[in-house]
């Protein structure tokens, strides 16, 4: 582990912000007889090296999302299948290359994205969790980009991102928000934003012009939502790794001054 990515130590404090993760349903899992829900490794080890501590939450019913969100100082919206194409388009024909939709998974993502959003947790949204917060405040997605030539599965790419943007200084602290810049990211995906949800601004775009980074302007909570996978390069990329970093020091500002049950050091 570097210097830069030594978890909870560097920060000061001996607190890891309990970071929400909503799981994945999966038809298998090694080494399991039955179905499961998993998450992805890289992205758990991300937060824990910037600090955090993953909080794997099983999908449940979304009523319940807002009081089981309590205990947690910041969410993390993964990535995963594809979004219900009704939730942003009622009267749409689904496209034949949507893939792995299932409506619990719908359902819970959006109401702990609603939350999130209105509660002033920290959230920092990836690939699938981009397109929910997208729907969740009203927005649509492309069902799918054009087909293997035109979207984005498997691909590195460089990324525009705007001067002033919360991923622009999470990428380059050194630099600070006031700087734009270029990055090279993994994406994997062949969906993106259409019509943006309320609110929503772009702050970073891929050559061909597909949306790869959301945020909302004015927002007092620390907020991201980018179409890659940082989790991806974030071990060995200090730009990547520092989505997951602002993450966590957005949400140790919530901590408590003295100790806290149940929070591991």
């Amino acid at each position: 582990m570097t210097a830069a990515h030594d978890g909870a130590a560097h920060r000061g404090s001996p607190l890891r912000p309990l970071i929400a993760l909503p799981q994945r349903f999966s038809a298998t899992a090694s080494a399991l007889r039955y179905e499961a829900v998993v998450t992805a490794r890289a992205l758990s080890a991300a937060v824990l090296r910037a600090g955090g501590e993953p909080f794997m939450m099983h999908p449940g019913p979304p009523r319940e999302a807002a009081g089981r969100l309590a205990r947690c100082d910041g969410v993390l919206l993964p990535g995963g299948g594809d979004v219900a194409p009704h939730l942003y388009d009622s009267g749409a024909e689904v496209h034949d290359r949507v893939y792995d939709v299932d409506a619990e998974q719908d359902a819970f993502d959006v109401a702990v994205a609603r939350h999130a959003l209105s509660s002033g947790l920290p959230l920092l949204a990836i690939c699938r969790g981009l397109q929910v917060v997208n729907v969740a405040l009203g927005g649509t997605l492309r069902q799918d980009m054009g087909g293997e030539r035109a979207d984005h599965r498997h691909r590195v790419h460089r990324v525009a991102l705007a001067a002033g943007s919360a991923v622009a200084a999470a990428m380059d602290p050194a630099a600070g928000a006031g700087s734009g810049r270029e990055v090279e990211v993994s994406c994997y995906h062949h969906q993106c934003a259409d019509r943006l949800g309320e609110g929503l601004s772009v702050t970073g775009r891929a050559e061909d012009g597909t949306v790869e980074a959301l945020e909302l302007p004015g927002r007092r909570a620390w907020f991201a939502a980018v179409q890659w996978h940082p989790e991806d390069t974030a071990l060995t990329d200090p730009a990547q790794q520092g989505l997951f970093d602002a993450l966590i020091d957005a949400c140790g500002d919530r901590l408590p001054s003295s100790a806290a049950a149940g929070r591991l050091p």
